[in-house]
């Protein structure tokens, strides 16, 4: 049940821990729930002294699993697209250029 914000008070909970992510994994949506799986990647490091033609392996772990209502989904694409438009703006990130690619 959706309510109007003017009935919702938020509580900020500042002991909840930070989960950081780089990456996601599988996102799936049921018909009732979406989730989106928020994953790390880590580095092999190699033991000993790394050798040239050694090509490091990453690992990808999932730090969190994200579920969602369809409305909660909607909010949390609404609020990235604003927070993208305003990033742009402070020239932060730079809107990827299509690639006109060559042609024949």
């Amino acid at each position: 049940m959706k309510l109007p914000e003017n009935q919702i008070r938020y509580i900020d909970l500042p002991e909840i821990s930070e989960t950081f992510v780089d990456s996601f994994g599988a996102m799936t949506f049921d018909g009732q729930t979406a989730r989106i799986e928020l994953c790390v990647q880590r580095m092999d490091m190699p033991t000993g002294i790394p050798k040239p033609d050694h090509k490091p392996t990453v690992r990808k772990y999932t730090a969190c699993r994200l579920v969602l209502t369809p409305d909660a989904l909607i909010d949390l694409s609404n609020n990235l697209q604003n927070l993208i438009i305003a990033l742009t703006k402070q020239g932060v990130i730079k809107p990827i250029q299509p690639d006109t690619g060559t042609t024949h």
